[in-house]
């Protein structure tokens, strides 16, 4: 299966979620964005490594980054995999020079590490398919999005009482104002409403 390179579109406040950040990956050379829900810890490591500021000791993923530089162990490529309920999967795939090994890990871990290790990051055209959202106009690559400049955006339960075209268009408007977390939810219930049975 071919894999679709990804690359760190922007990061904001998360509208839903206390503490929580969305996270932006976008497709190379393409409109296509994937986005994230991550925790703060993970936010602040990836935002950390963006804006290259030096703490004063390591972090979690700048002492694996040490740790795994000790032993002569890399990490050659990152892959979301997978994409279930809501949830996205990763691996990681480290080389010792000899053999190859693949390892699971949380989507927000694994890009921290992606970024330290300075490699790629992919997944695969059914994972997008699932989850990206299409941009038809490209505003830019800012490191960080405004959350102030977004307006509020409707709960799960709102989107329930929508027809599938009210979606749509909902989702459209969304996608315009790089409303991307607010996007990705109304995907969500579209998808919901696309399983058989429902």
């Amino acid at each position: 299966m071919e894999k679709i390179r990804l690359e760190i579109i922007g990061m904001s406040y998360s509208q839903s979620q206390t503490g929580a950040y969305a996270l932006i990956l976008g497709e190379k050379d393409g409109k296509r964005r994937l986005p994230i829900i991550i925790g703060g810890f993970e936010a602040q490591a990836i935002a950390i490594e963006l804006e290259k500021i030096k703490t004063p000791r390591p972090l979690t993923h700048d002492l694996f980054k040490r740790f795994a530089d000790s032993f002569g162990i890399e990490i050659r490529e990152i892959i979301i995999n997978k994409f279930h309920e809501g949830v996205f999967y990763a691996q990681l795939v480290c080389s010792d020079g000899s053999k190859i090994e693949e390892v699971d890990s949380r989507t927000s871990d694994a890009i921290a590490l992606a970024l330290r290790f300075n490699c790629p990051i992919y997944t695969f055209e059914d994972i997008m398919k699932a989850a990206a959202i299409l941009v038809e106009e490209d505003a830019g690559t800012n490191a960080v999005l405004n959350p102030e400049s977004q307006p509020k955006s409707k709960t799960k339960q709102e989107f329930t009482t929508q027809s599938v075209a009210e979606l749509n268009e909902t989702l459209q408007s969304a996608i315009d104002n790089e409303e991307y977390e607010k996007a990705s939810r109304i995907r969500d219930e579209l998808n919901r409403r696309n399983k058989p049975g429902k």
